[in-house]
């Protein structure tokens, strides 16, 4: 076991002193952000061309059915890449909150039921909804093929457009990923917290809030927060029943990962599927060995925390207004709720209304400001 230097676990903090083994906790949450790397799936990851066109392509309303909306009608770089609705609406209204996109090359499941299993097959889940884009294959196919501009940084990044129309959606889909694995949220407080805990640092300590440690000792502690937010992205990946009702509305319900692996394992865009560049299946592990359970009915992905203070309202379906809202619903949570053949994680933290509010100040420290990104103008047409 790492031994932490005698500096670092001697060091006082008036309102939380942390023990050893919640130094050790604290810094598996970093450090941040991590080291790029490419997905194999996807030849056009990384690639500089290809994130230009994906940035084009996913502030293009031509993308939709109806020519008037585009990604970004639900995921706003202000919000966080969210929207702040209950439930995201395209061309219709939808059955869940929309997710972010910001750090989502992280992730190895996507989708609030993981549907896909790459960030290139979830961007074409909303391009081919009806509800969302609604658009079809020969549709993004003859946007790319009739804009002079849009087809020649298609062919700097694939080559030529390939015949087949399904072949150019999934590129156009590839690019638009490749453009999203680079929104990731810069550091925040927490993380010039933890680093300068890891290093030592007294000074750096004691910049970050004494309410915001006291939370971070709940989220670590009693809260068991972390077997679920873990790792420097604060999520695990993974899906988990919450106690959120999954009722839609009357008569209908959301079967969340349930339904998921059903539309993972039948769909040809999988990473089992051709249209996968990574020839070895590297990538595809996880995807070979899910399967369908009925304790998955109405489990949905754990999201991560980073800058959730920008992506209200909260849970699948949006029903929980403020982080305040959220921290009493697990303060409150009814174990009667749960999975009576799932975990055995949740129970009801009882909070008082100082642990509530600490709670909430941890949480809110976890945002970097939204100033990440900003889109400028767009360069000269492709020659």
């Amino acid at each position: 076991m790492r031994r932490w230097p005698a500096l670092l676990l001697a060091v006082a903090l008036p309102a939380a002193a942390f023990s050893d083994a919640e130094v050790r906790a604290i810094a598996a949450h970093g450090p941040w952000p991590p080291a790029f790397r490419a997905d194999p799936s996807n030849r056009a990851s990384g690639n500089p061309e290809a994130v230009a066109l994906g940035e084009r392509l996913f502030f293009d309303r031509r993308l939709s059915a109806s020519g008037g909306i585009s990604c970004s009608r639900c995921h706003l770089p202000e919000r966080n890449w969210t929207d702040g609705e209950a439930r995201a609406h395209g061309l219709a209204r939808v059955d869940r909150n929309t997710p972010s996109v910001s750090n989502a090359r992280l992730h190895r499941w996507f989708g609030w039921d993981g549907a896909n299993d790459s960030l290139w097959a979830q961007s074409l889940r909303p391009i081919l909804d009806a509800r969302e884009l609604g658009a079809s294959a020969g549709h993004v196919a003859q946007l790319l093929r009739g804009d002079r501009d849009l087809a020649c940084r298609y062919r700097k990044v694939f080559g030529e457009l390939p015949a087949q129309d399904e072949a150019l959606m999934v590129g156009a889909a590839k690019a638009l990923a490749a453009f999203q694995e680079t929104l990731m949220s810069a550091g925040s407080a927490f993380d010039e917290f933890r680093d300068a805990l890891v290093k030592g640092d007294e000074t750096g300590i004691a910049k970050y809030p004494e309410s915001a440690k006291r939370g971070l000792r709940i989220f670590l502690g009693r809260g068991s927060c972390s077997t679920c937010h873990a790792g420097p992205a604060f999520t695990n990946g993974e899906f988990h029943d919450t106690g959120i009702p999954f009722f839609i509305e009357p008569g209908r319900v959301d079967a969340g990962r349930h339904e998921g692996i059903r539309k993972l394992r039948s769909s040809r865009f999988n990473l089992l599927g051709t249209y996968s560049d990574d020839a070895r299946r590297s990538t595809a592990t996880s995807t070979t060995h899910v399967t369908l359970q009925q304790r998955n009915f109405g489990e949905f992905r754990t999201p991560s925390l980073r800058n959730l203070a920008l992506t209200a309202p909260y849970m699948h379906n949006g029903s929980l207004a403020t982080l305040r809202d959220v921290v009493n619903h697990y303060s409150n949570i009814s174990p009667d709720r749960l999975h009576a053949d799932g975990e055995a994680i949740l129970k009801p933290l009882k909070l008082d209304e100082r642990e509530a509010r600490d709670l909430v100040a941890f949480l809110e420290s976890l945002q970097d400001g939204g100033a990440n990104y900003r889109r400028g103008p767009l360069a000269r047409d492709c020659r």
